[in-house]
């Protein structure tokens, strides 16, 4: 594998994508790492601990803008959290290959999706949607479990369905994303950790590349255009779903 700097270049491009998105970089960091020599499962869940001090950093400035919505974030971990942990230790069974095409074919639909603007009808009815609090429970559990299946925060699912279905504004999904993605990287980590998944040199590097990236993209997020914002996002889902496919018909 090559030094160590190469991983804190690679922290630092996933920690400015945080910033700026409110996911971790995941769908990135797997093919990067796997063509850095990382294996296996390694390359899939090394990223995973990075991820807790880039994603509380990259919070704080959305927290200053009354970007998060705290009720959303703490229902969302009540489905997302035992999902997670299921999740995980379901990973070795089913097997990574199936799951990073599903979770690219679904990335590029979804990005596909978020292009298209929100109208005001979508917000309002969103909004009404995440009064439901089982609903919300629900849908974040389902995310949760793609969360511990695929080792990564669940931003890239996370930022999507608070913004189609649960009536956020993107900085809005981004910053409440975070917040999520900080709590729900714990136990993640801490299951893939106990099953010998995670690289812990390699994911010092990316910590110590990503946290103080995403603070920085996070500050500049917030003086952005919103809907250049999302369209942005909505690339960044469409690449990374490439990727995912890519990396697997290539592995």
């Amino acid at each position: 594998m090559p030094p160590w700097p190469v991983f804190v270049g690679v922290g630092a491009v996933l920690g400015s994508l945080s910033g700026l998105f409110g996911v971790g970089g995941s769908s990135l960091a797997t093919p990067l790492l796997s063509v850095l020599g990382v294996p296996g499962l390694m390359a899939v869940a090394s990223p995973l601990p990075a991820t807790v001090p880039t994603a509380v950093t990259a919070a704080w400035p959305y927290v200053r803008r009354r970007n998060v919505r705290p009720r959303a974030a703490l229902w969302s971990l009540v489905g997302a959290v035992p999902a997670s942990v299921i999740g995980a230790l379901l990973a070795h069974l089913i097997g990574g290959g199936p799951l990073l095409i599903a979770s690219g074919v679904a990335l590029v639909a979804v990005g596909v999706r978020v292009l298209r603007p929100v109208s005001d009808r979508a917000h309002r009815v969103g909004e009404a949607r995440r009064r439901d609090r089982p609903m919300l429970v629900a849908a974040s559990a389902g995310v949760g479990l793609f969360t511990g299946l695929l080792a990564n925060g669940g931003g890239f699912l996370l930022v999507p369905m608070f913004l189609l279905v649960f009536g956020l504004t993107m900085l809005e999904a981004a910053g409440t994303s975070l917040a999520v993605v900080a709590a729900l990287a714990i136990p993640t980590t801490a299951m893939h950790g106990a099953l010998g998944h995670i690289d812990w040199s390699v994911a010092g590097a990316l910590a110590i590349g990503a946290t103080p990236a995403s603070a920085v993209t996070a500050l500049w997020a917030q003086h952005k255009n919103a809907r250049r914002m999302q369209a942005a996002f909505a690339w960044f889902l469409i690449v990374s779903g490439a990727a995912f496919i890519l990396y697997r018909l290539v592995a």
